[in-house]
């Protein structure tokens, strides 16, 4: 494993830091626009925050070569969410218990989750850790029962 430089990882810190801002830009936005209907029937701002949400996370992870950088996205933009559909005490919400608030919320959980999954591991597959993918394998015969005679 290759050891970073101070200057390399405090510009990964940032970057993901920036990452983690830009989630929190997007929940924002996003509970404040996504409950635009079309035509009185279908919550069109709510279904195309759907697939916005994973093209984010997914090209955050892939951009930084690590599920991280999908979930710093994806994290902010949930703290952000769950806050707005809190009730407050005189009832006001941000994001409503209707057709549109069920779909940006969940539908982009669901997304976002999708984008972290498909995002590329920074360690390598963690089913093969331990494993010198770089090495040959060499084929051994079999042993025997007779001790090799």
């Amino acid at each position: 494993m290759e050891q970073r430089s101070h200057a390399e990882s405090a510009l990964a810190g940032a970057a993901y830091g920036m990452l983690g801002v830009l989630g929190v830009v997007l929940g924002v936005v996003g509970g404040f626009t996504h409950a635009y209907y079309v035509g009185g029937t279908w919550p069109l701002a709510a279904i195309a925050w759907v697939p916005a949400m994973f093209g984010v996370c997914f090209w955050a992870g892939r951009m930084m070569r690590s599920k991280f950088g999908a979930s710093a996205a994806a994290v902010g933009w949930l703290l952000v969410s769950m806050v707005f559909s809190l009730k407050r005490a005189a009832g006001d919400l941000v994001i409503a218990g209707d057709s549109a608030g069920f779909i940006y919320l969940y539908g982009a959980m669901v997304a976002v989750v999708v984008a972290v999954l498909l995002s590329p591991s920074s360690g390598g597959s963690w089913l093969l850790k331990g494993i010198d993918q770089q090495a040959p394998v060499t084929s051994r015969p079999p042993p025997t029962l007779d001790g090799g005679r």
